[in-house]
């Protein structure tokens, strides 16, 4: 087992602990209903499946509701179906970098295009989450871990994984989980905090996909994806 000591005194981390877990108690029906509603995105349209896998290409230093906001936009001009990097960039300026990213959707659009999309029909031809995950990283530009774990548990396929962004960093920090916010993530830092917060999940007894939702609340006061 991972020990999760941490500098300070215990009862400091016990008294987090208990904060969180009473957090839990207040959002839990609305945890769950965000989860069972992922858990149905497949039974949508292709191009609904594809926005969940944009925005999480878009998300990476940049604002979730602002990223979510220009996915709704991209599919309300119907761009994210058929337009170019130049016609989908002019809806992302507000998103960091987002000439880059806009040539990483189209290409995951052509990437998933036979006549059609068939982003669904790949993902339903992995039995393994996990290298579904490493599918995505290796071969989706524009995702990392974090990315690819972000996308799979919006449409229902990645409730153990970590999505190890800013605002949960922060909160394993504190807890002691990590001693420091690493740099950078490499695959074997991200497994392995992935990992420290799996056994800290069993530990408080707060599944892991309820974890992350419950930071991700607790440091912006609302649940989104």
């Amino acid at each position: 087992m991972l020990s999760l000591e941490r500098k300070g005194s215990s009862s400091d981390r016990q008294k987090m602990v208990e904060e969180l877990k009473s957090l839990y108690n207040e959002r839990r029906g609305d945890i769950r209903q965000r989860l069972e509603e992922f858990r149905h995105v497949l039974d949508r349209d292709e191009i609904e499946v594809f926005a969940e896998l944009s925005f999480c290409i878009l998300t990476p230093q940049s604002a979730a509701r602002t990223c979510w906001n220009a996915v709704l936009k991209l599919q309300e001009k119907h761009l994210l179906a058929k337009g170019n990097p130049i016609e989908i960039g002019e809806y992302l300026h507000e998103v960091r970098f987002y000439e880059n990213k806009a040539k990483y959707i189209v290409q995951a659009r052509n990437q998933f295009t036979k006549e059609s999309l068939h982003l669904k029909e790949h993902i339903r031809s992995f039995y393994n989450p996990f290298e579904l995950r490493e599918w995505f990283v290796e071969n989706v530009k524009g995702l990392g871990y974090k990315e690819a774990s972000h996308f799979l548990r919006n449409i229902g396929h990645g409730e153990e994984f970590a999505i190890l962004d800013r605002h949960i960093l922060r909160n394993i920090k504190k807890l002691g989980i990590v001693e420091e916010i690493p740099a950078s993530l490499t695959k074997k830092k991200y497994l392995d905090i992935e990992e420290r917060l799996r056994h800290f999940s069993k530990e408080i007894d707060i599944p892991m996909a309820d974890l992350d939702l419950l930071f991700w609340s607790k440091e912006t006061g609302w649940i989104f994806k």
